[in-house]
């Protein structure tokens, strides 16, 4: 039998994979964050074909080395600060190469107990460090896309008289129109979520927002009497903590009222600005949040865990199971007690995710992780600070977390000139290569962001971005 590679060269690459990545790690900083690449001149440089015979892997790893590592984008860097800024911390990368060493699937408790079990607990974990009530059971999807989308099929099922798991939705004379609102700067994950589950785009209600980019109440009351006046069934309202383009909390308080009053599931998504609220002094801004059916929060985006780890959790576990469990004959095992992570969604395979943010959690603790998230809003206040001084720059919207919203600005420009010249701000400040920003759309107009997020990124990283962005602003005009 050939079986696997010998245990000496798998020790020998497992120890040089382990100096490479801690290189990696220690001198990402000195590299660009986006590679001088162009598209396809990878691909050019791999083999058209896989190879015939066996390849060392001290030689696989030597193209890693030269091929792959200096091609990527390097959202390990302390200068990436765009999108928001992930970053994989040591204890997070430890965990990540444990549970690769395990290889388990976490789908029943009995194909593998600890994980099953560390990931109740460490979701629970999770739970008590941003002060949700204990009623909220966790588990840990991919990505928010994923979560929200988990959340929506539980609050159809919910729906009653419906039968949507048994009967579906086609060609249904008895079925109302179902409808889910949220507002118009939410993650399009919402509008995926419910073109996938068959509610249809058109029924997704994209409410406004008001001048800081929260959504409207008033709006929002609106438009659920409106459909209910038209014989429609509201499904859900997605409230979100954290926006993508700049991290504005939508009236949490608020909407859970409207939807208590009206019987609509509230699901929250706190992706980005969930992890906030393990800061005693940031939770205010997540005020009613407590209030909802559910809740997503990403401890990829932003406590230092390697993508991907998305925690969902769950005012009611059981609904949401009632609206996955199926049981074949084939995965049914004599425990009686034990939780089947299985059946609270649409995967049966699951990776062992909760060890990387069980060692997260353990290495920094959580004092240690808030001192690094308050250390990201200060810097985020001081750069927007920087900016507010600036004739030709200001910022564009709120500063509640650790992502600043600017634009250069000149009297007498049309808006398309300045949409235009910030464009080739971006492109400029990109292409110098310590740093990296990514841009949004507010009111038609563009804007740069500058999303500080990564566990590296000190003052000294932000102060090098001002100067870089001071002076191509400089240069525009």
């Amino acid at each position: 039998m050939p079986g696997d590679i010998p245990p000496e060269e798998l020790r020998r690459a497992l120890h040089r994979a382990a100096d490479l990545v801690a290189d990696y790690v220690d001198g990402v900083g000195a590299r660009d964050v986006v590679p001088s690449v162009e598209p396809g001149e990878v691909a050019a440089r791999l083999a058209p074909s896989p190879p015939a015979q066996a390849e060392s892997l001290e030689s696989i790893l030597t193209d890693y080395e030269e091929l792959i590592e200096p091609n990527v984008t390097h959202w390990n860097h302390p200068g990436f600060m765009a999108y928001f800024g992930i970053s994989a911390s040591g204890p997070g990368i430890v965990g990540e190469m444990l549970a690769a060493g395990l290889n388990v699937n976490a789908m029943l408790w009995r194909t593998s107990p600890a994980a099953t079990e560390l990931e109740e607990r460490a979701c629970d974990w999770l739970r008590q460090m941003v002060d949700l009530p204990e009623v909220f059971q966790g588990h840990i999807n991919d990505t928010a896309s994923i979560s929200t989308m988990l959340a929506i099929a539980a609050a159809r099922h919910g729906l009653e008289g419906l039968e949507i798991r048994t009967r579906g939705m086609a060609g249904r004379a008895d079925l109302p129109q179902l409808t889910v609102y949220c507002s118009d700067q939410a993650h399009s994950s919402v509008d995926k979520a419910v073109m996938t589950l068959g509610i249809g785009h058109e029924n997704l209600r994209r409410i406004p927002s008001d001048d800081i980019y929260q959504l409207s109440l008033d709006a929002l009351e609106f438009a659920i009497e409106a459909d209910l006046a038209a014989g429609h069934r509201p499904v859900a309202v997605v409230a979100t903590a954290g926006t993508t383009s700049t991290t504005s909390v939508d009236p949490l308080s608020g909407i859970a009222e409207l939807c208590e009053r009206h019987g609509i599931w509230l699901h929250v998504d706190a992706a980005y600005a969930g992890s906030a609220a393990i800061c005693p002094k940031l939770r205010g801004y997540l005020d009613g949040w407590e209030r909802a059916d559910s809740v997503v929060i990403n401890p990829h985006k932003w406590l230092f865990t390697p993508f991907d780890c998305s925690v969902l959790l769950v005012r009611d576990p059981d609904l949401l199971r009632e609206a996955f469990s199926l049981v074949p004959e084939y995965l049914r095992t004599g425990e009686s007690e034990g939780t089947n992570l299985m059946d609270y969604g649409v995967q049966l395979g699951r990776r062992f995710r909760a060890l990387k943010l069980w060692m997260v959690i353990r290495r920094f603790g959580v004092e240690g992780l808030r001192q690094r998230l308050r250390e990201h809003c200060r810097l985020a206040t001081e750069l927007a600070s920087w900016i507010d001084s600036e004739r030709d720059l200001e910022v564009m919207a709120p500063v509640p977390f650790s992502v600043v919203c600017f634009r250069w600005y000149r009297e007498g420009l049309s808006g398309v000139r300045l949409d235009a010249l910030n464009r080739e701000l971006l492109e400029n400040v990109n292409r110098a290569g310590p740093i990296f920003l990514s841009h949004t759309e507010l009111n038609g107009r563009f804007v740069l962001r500058v999303a500080i997020g990564n566990i590296k990124t000190s003052e000294e990283h932000v102060r090098q971005a001002w100067e870089l962005i001071r002076r191509e602003a400089d240069r525009l005009v």
